[in-house]
């Protein structure tokens, strides 16, 4: 890091954080002032073989480039990155060894901070994980039934992820109910493109939905969740297929577009009412594996005080919400209909009567990295 790139941690409790945050076929950018109001935001798509760049370029000459420090989104951090942290030649070559461990997810967060540093290289830059909310789970949730060898030898472990997302509704969930951490166990439920639940007990992950990889759980977009390994051990040996195409299609054709011929759940709902039978189907077997797991995270707690809906599905559905929670009742879960139907924002939508309080809150993984950006710098302040 260069002179210049190190005065500029001495500003740490008043920095405008660029966060970036990198997805499957966009880079979300996003200025945030000290007081975490937003300046500035844009999304990009890529520029073919040239990744961001031309895009990034005209951004950051439009307001974006005005930060004091960069945070990026980072989605694995192994066992070795358990919190927030600068980013310098050392640990940029141990994000890129653990990018084995999530290569679809890893490759595109690395590139946009090399495209980013490109442009600002005298800011520091932070890495903030999605694994590191997870880092909590005790060795009965973390663990796998395989053999110890294996265990010993290889970094083999229920990592967890969307661990930013889970992070800010433990920290949202407490505030909108006016009640501290220590006195609610929360499910919060990201349900987007991507999905994964997360039991939160003191404020701290104690259960999660995905593992070693953001494969397992809950029926996706485009991905299967959780699949007896016996089957898949079936397909390489009866089928032929390939590992790889093994691997693509689990990930590419699976979920809701595998069950119903489309990954958006707005076109399923749409066609599942017109009375489509793959689309019903694919609706059941998505609300079928998502209630299954929101009473596990609740029996990983010995109860439920909370339930969050988060993430672009949980934020917009109505129906989603409402069907979810049928026949969950045994949990004290009902939604008040109206202020399901009409939600806008952070809101509560607890039915009346009603023992356990279901929330709506806006995924910001944006505030969550700046928070722990600024976390970082705060010592060399």
């Amino acid at each position: 890091m260069s002179d210049h790139s190190q005065s500029r941690l001495i500003v740490a409790r008043a920095v405008r954080v660029l966060v970036v945050n990198a997805g499957s076929s966009s880079l979300k950018l996003t200025l945030l002032d000290a007081d975490d109001r937003v300046i500035c935001a844009r999304e990009l798509e890529a520029d073919g073989q040239d990744g961001y760049e031309s895009a990034l370029h005209d951004a950051l000459g439009h307001g974006l480039a005005e930060a004091d420090a960069i945070g990026h989104r980072i989605v694995h951090g192994g066992d070795r990155f358990v919190t927030a942290t600068l980013i310098d030649g050392r640990v940029e070559a141990a994000l890129r060894e653990l990018a084995d461990l999530a290569p679809l997810h890893q490759a595109k967060s690395l590139a946009a901070y090399d495209a980013v540093s490109a442009q600002l290289p005298d800011l520091p830059a932070i890495a903030c994980f999605d694994t590191a909310f997870h880092v909590s789970l005790s060795a009965a949730a973390s663990t796998y039934a395989l053999p110890a060898a294996w265990r010993e030898r290889w970094p083999i472990r229920r990592y967890g992820f969307h661990g930013l997302s889970h992070s800010w509704v433990a920290r949202q969930a407490p505030r909108m109910l006016d009640r501290a951490p220590a006195d609610l166990r929360i499910v919060s439920c990201h349900l987007g493109a991507g999905a994964s639940l997360c039991a939160i007990a003191n404020g701290c992950s104690v259960d999660t939905t995905m593992g070693f990889t953001p494969l397992e759980g809950l029926v996706m977009a485009t991905r299967s969740g959780s699949v007896d390994p016996g089957l898949l051990l079936w397909l390489v040996e009866h089928t032929g297929i390939s590992t790889s195409d093994l691997g693509a299609a689990l990930e590419h054709d699976s979920g809701l577009k595998g069950l119903a011929g489309s990954e958006d759940m707005r076109v399923v709902l749409a066609r599942a009412g017109d009375g489509d039978a793959a689309s019903t189907l694919g609706l059941d077997v998505w609300l079928h594996r998502l209630r299954a797991l929101i009473a596990g995270m609740a029996a990983s707690m010995g109860g439920l005080d909370a339930l969050v809906f988060t993430g672009g599905v949980g934020e917009r559905s109505a129906p989603i919400r409402a069907r979810a929670l049928d026949g969950m009742g045994f949990l004290g879960l009902a939604v008040d209909r109206e202020r399901n139907e009409t939600a806008r924002g952070d809101l509560e939508i607890t039915a009346v009567g009603a023992g356990t309080r279901t929330l709506i809150i806006e995924a910001r993984e944006d505030l969550e990295i700046a928070r722990q950006a600024r976390a970082v710098m705060v010592p060399f302040s």
